[in-house]
């Protein structure tokens, strides 16, 4: 028995397909004479080889810049304490200055190198953008324990 509610010829076909889908009904994704699809056909795009997985928004980088600005802003305290420490410790305050200096720039190199990272790795890790900074906060880091040493 049929149901008395439903149509005599319900359509078989859910009315969508999936990508790649072998079982598509002949007509749907035709091509013309020329060789060009017909308008009925789904537009695929592939990836560009080479480009970025991620493309780096604004607010990306407003809320990179931010952590950025908040870790220099704990740097800076960081630093205060350990010119405080080497000053305590008889170091000349010149050469505890500078040290404490040579601290916050290797911290903030190092730092900026993390968070250009974070932001987007796929982009900004490289050798040529984060080598050079881990490079020059290393040496400023080693160049402040030294100098903090006399």
């Amino acid at each position: 028995m049929q149901n008395p509610q439903a149509p005599a010829s319900a359509p078989a076909d859910p009315g969508f397909k999936l990508p790649g889908d072998s079982s598509a009904p002949a007509g749907q994704t035709t091509r013309e004479a020329d060789g060009t699809l017909s308008t009925q056909a789904p537009i695929e795009v592939a990836p560009v080889l080479g480009a970025p997985a991620a493309d780096t928004s604004s607010r990306d980088l407003a809320i990179g810049g931010a952590v950025f600005l908040v870790l220099l802003i704990v740097y800076f305290f960081v630093r205060n304490a350990y010119v405080h420490h080497l000053v305590v410790k008889r170091v000349a305050p010149s050469t505890a200055g500078s040290a404490g200096w040579l601290l916050f720039v290797g911290l903030s190199f190092v730092s900026a190198a993390a968070v250009l990272a974070l932001i987007n790795a796929s982009k900004f890790l490289t050798l040529a953008i984060t080598a050079p900074l881990v490079a020059i906060g290393l040496v400023a880091l080693g160049a402040a324990l030294f100098v903090g040493r006399r």
